[in-house]
């Protein structure tokens, strides 16, 4: 399916929106774009398009932003693809990333799709670009997709580079940035990563959308950026991005 631009070797291209961040419906003269945030799933594609299906604002959304652990532990690409496809049916735009319960045929599997956030860098508005880094730092589990924090360093740095020339910078991690209210595991460690957090501090990105640990849901600013964590799909949580004159993050939580 078509996605937001990039040119094959990575830098973005055009200006505005392309063909698919226009796929869902929205009313001609709102200046804002709006993208649903949500993360988390764990193969859950029902769960994902009952909570699509509640959110009021989804007829105007650009579209669907999934910040990683699209599927269920060992069930790889028909699991993602099942999650995919429950959000496509709703709101046809659609970008993902793999997180560190996702095996790398998945991550090869987002690419083929055209969908993929992990080390992308992605036009979503006239000066706005969005990057992602799916995974995680390593694990005391030893899950599919962990990487260590000099390779997130590398990564980041290469993506900032694509993303230079626009004014707004939206940064997708499913590792959250260490020492937050987002890493915090419910024994009260911080889990998050290093790298992810110097490059917040050093580049000040407008947001930064994580997840991975569900338990932490949250917002906090670290600078002037503001870092949310909406948590896991499964205890409700999910977010709203309103790109306007103003970058505002709104956290959401069904049922509450």
């Amino acid at each position: 399916m078509p996605s937001p631009h990039t040119n094959a070797d990575g830098a973005l291209s055009g200006s505005g929106t392309s063909e698919a961040a226009s796929a869902c419906p929205r009313p001609e003269k709102e200046r804002e774009r709006l993208w649903i945030v949500a993360g988390d799933i764990h193969g859950d594609a029902s769960l994902l398009a009952d909570t699509l299906a509640a959110v009021p604002e989804l007829p105007r959304a650009e579209g669907v932003i999934i910040t990683g652990d699209i599927s269920r532990a060992g069930g790889g690409i028909p699991s993602a693809r099942a999650v995919v496809e429950a959000a496509e049916e709703l709101c046809p735009v659609v970008l993902a990333q793999i997180g560190n319960i996702d095996q790398p045929q998945v991550d090869a599997w987002l690419d083929e799709r055209g969908i993929n956030l992990h080390r992308k860098a992605r036009e979503i508005a006239p000066d706005t670009a969005i990057i992602g880094v799916g995974g995680s730092t390593f694990t005391p589990f030893g899950t599919p997709s962990e990487f260590p924090e000099a390779r997130y360093a590398e990564w980041l740095k290469e993506l900032a580079a694509r993303a230079a020339d626009h004014k707004r910078l939206i940064l997708v991690s499913h590792n959250p940035p260490k020492d937050t209210v987002c890493d915090r595991t419910g024994s009260g460690q911080h889990v998050g990563s290093r790298a992810v957090r110097e490059f917040i501090e050093e580049r000040q990105p407008a947001v930064c959308l994580c997840g991975h640990v569900h338990e932490a849901a949250g917002m906090q600013l670290v600078g002037r950026t503001q870092v949310l964590n909406p948590g896991s799909l499964g205890s409700g949580g999910y977010a709203l991005l309103r790109l306007g004159e103003e970058t505002t993050l709104i956290p959401r939580r069904i049922g509450a």
